[in-house]
């Protein structure tokens, strides 16, 4: 098994796509980057931690490839938007891949050069690609949160049309039985 750990806006919208995908043994959702140990949800969104919403995706690469769950996460997420995701806004949204090896930051940087190239004119992808840190884990409220809580205002709005996107997107790398 492999870990990847990737910001991109509020954990909740990662979290359940990375739930759907084939090969993804299990998503924690928690905080890394940040100058404060063990911060709770609302130290993060004062953004004077310095830590990101991340998911910690534990994966096996003999299903899913590490690329694979990069391509995942430049399809679902704006990755031209600094320290912003939609409305939510602050430097803990910002888009940022924490690798967990070298061949991890080659493959990020790589795939990152591959997008920025071809990408939308005048827009440059911003994505962060720093050396893995503390993981902390969120609040257990945080935990599987769309799954809990479909109806929720945020989740039909944001997380919902994510999950469409992914779905409809990568139909062949969803799980059997999502």
């Amino acid at each position: 098994m492999e870990t990847a750990t990737l910001g991109g806006g509020c954990f909740w919208c990662l979290e359940a796509v990375y739930d759907e995908m084939e090969g993804v043994s299990s998503v924690e959702s928690g905080y890394m980057g940040g100058r404060v140990a063990n911060p709770d949800y609302h130290a993060v969104c004062t953004g004077k931690t310095g830590h990101v919403e991340v998911v910690q995706v534990t994966f096996d690469p003999e299903v899913t490839s590490y690329r694979e769950i990069l391509e995942v996460f430049f399809a679902i997420h704006d990755p031209t938007s600094m320290d912003r995701q939609g409305n939510d806004a602050g430097t803990q949204y910002r888009s940022v891949i924490f690798t967990h090896s070298e061949q991890q930051a080659e493959m990020a940087h790589q795939l990152i050069a591959e997008l920025d190239g071809g990408g939308i004119p005048g827009k440059r992808i911003v994505t962060e690609v720093r050396p893995v840190a503390t993981f902390y884990e969120a609040e257990e409220y945080h935990q599987e949160y769309f799954v809990k809580n479909p109806g929720q205002g945020y989740c039909s709005f944001v997380v919902a049309p994510k999950l469409k996107k992914f779905r409809e997107k990568f139909a062949d790398r969803r799980r059997k039985s999502a």
